[in-house]
């Protein structure tokens, strides 16, 4: 699967501007994380890319989030590690059990942060990613009434993906700074 397949996949699906921003924010963090593991950059990026294309579809219903998104990525060619994945990111509202490999964990993890740094931005005074800071984040990561949507259970996963916390939060940051024009950030 190419990228312009996978946009195409993805604005098919997702009519949401914000839910669009929050693939592409994933897709950012998905691929540098794979450059830092030296992984497939263009399979882990279009993981994250099209980890949400059924959300429109299951009405937010958690219980078949990631079903019809493991079905939709099948029915398209996409490689099945990445349709795993992208299912497994669900794993809890589906039932699935634990995530198993390190791309799943990335995934979970980087989808998650990103409400993380998102909320983070917010808060400041410019509301742009460009103030946001590792120390901060960190920070935030133990107010458990910040950001609630943004688990740090799954965030943690990170490590389970080869990565502490404080280098995990500083290449998602990076990978999303450098995208903040077009996450309108």
């Amino acid at each position: 699967m190419q990228r312009e397949e996978a946009l195409d996949l993805l604005h098919a699906n997702l009519s949401s501007e914000n839910l669009r921003k929050h693939c592409y924010a994933t897709e950012a963090v998905m691929r540098r994380l794979a450059r830092e593991l030296g992984e497939d950059e263009e399979l882990w990026g279009l993981a994250g890319l099209l980890h949400d294309i059924d959300l429109e579809i299951c009405g937010n219903d958690m219980s078949t989030h990631g079903e019809e998104a493991a079905r939709l990525l099948a029915g398209s060619g996409a490689p099945p590690e990445m349709v795993q994945a992208v299912r497994m990111h669900n794993a809890e509202g589906l039932g699935l059990g634990e995530r198993e490999t390190v791309l799943q964990h990335a995934l979970a993890a980087a989808e998650t942060v990103t409400g993380l740094i998102v909320a983070a931005a917010l808060v400041l005074p410019e509301k742009k990613l460009a103030g946001v800071k590792v120390g901060s984040l960190r920070k935030r990561m133990k107010e458990k009434a910040f950001a609630r949507g943004a688990r740090r259970e799954v965030i943690m996963e990170c490590e389970r993906a080869g990565f502490d916390l404080d280098r995990f939060l500083a290449l998602a940051l990076e990978a999303m700074q450098d995208i903040s024009d077009r996450l309108g950030l």
